[in-house]
């Protein structure tokens, strides 16, 4: 099987680096071409049929194809099995995944040994919850409220400052309600290395509004993080 390549060195410390934007839910190649011309540092496909942002993989791979290899493509799973995360990162050359289900440390530690760089997605106000980071053997965690139908975010807004103590220990990816309108006060609350934003950029499910990208991304210019996730 094909290993995808490695999203640069991810999270590693920094001195000065300007906290990263991830957008979640692509679906159109040229929106994911005008997302990272805008500034995003990663862009995400969801491959769970649950998700009205769910897209093939030949959709995945050609976004995989014209973007620039700085550029992380993120596949986002909800308990799939391991043969299929597998299948699709070959398919698609993506080289991260990010975890939103229930899935375990020996899952995570299996994609470890074939070079993927995982995120897994831990809950404020459901399992796996934050207290549970240090169980995970992942690259990076993203943290969000965890209420509403979908396993993801949900549009909620929540109280970000309760993902704090995870960037203190652990490389931070701050999601749940983000906005262009309230992107900056999260980033205070929460000091996270990146930022994980879909519905709040979007005209509807999948349709990324490009203004609404380049005002979040605007937003946060200015603030400084931890760590390198998205190198």
């Amino acid at each position: 099987m094909q290993k995808a390549k490695q999203p640069g060195a991810g999270a590693s410390l920094a001195k000065s680096n300007p906290v990263q934007v991830k957008i979640c839910g692509l679906t159109r190649v040229e929106e994911a071409v005008a997302c990272a011309r805008a500034g995003a540092r990663a862009i995400g496909c969801v491959f769970y049929s649950g998700s009205p942002r769910n897209v093939n993989t030949a959709i995945a791979a050609e976004i995989r194809r014209v973007l620039p290899p700085e550029i992380a493509c993120v596949g986002v799973f909800v308990d799939e099995s391991f043969k299929n995360v597998m299948r699709i990162v070959d398919r698609t050359g993506f080289a991260a995944v990010q975890l939103h289900g229930n899935e375990t440390p020996d899952f995570i530690a299996q994609l470890n040994r074939e070079r993927i760089f995982v995120i897994k997605a831990l809950f404020f106000s459901r399992e796996p919850g934050i207290a549970e980071a240090p169980r995970f053997p992942a690259s990076a965690f993203l943290v969000e409220c965890g209420k509403g139908p979908l396993p993801g975010g949900n549009a909620r807004t929540w109280n970000w400052g309760e993902a704090a103590p995870i960037g203190e220990r652990h490389p931070l990816i701050l999601a749940g309600g983000l906005t262009p309108e309230n992107a900056a006060q999260a980033v205070r609350a929460a000091s996270p290395d990146a930022i994980d934003v879909s519905s709040g950029v979007e005209t509807g499910p999948g349709r990324k509004d490009l203004r609404k990208v380049e005002q979040l991304i605007a937003a946060v210019s200015a603030a400084q993080a931890r760590r390198t996730i998205f190198a």
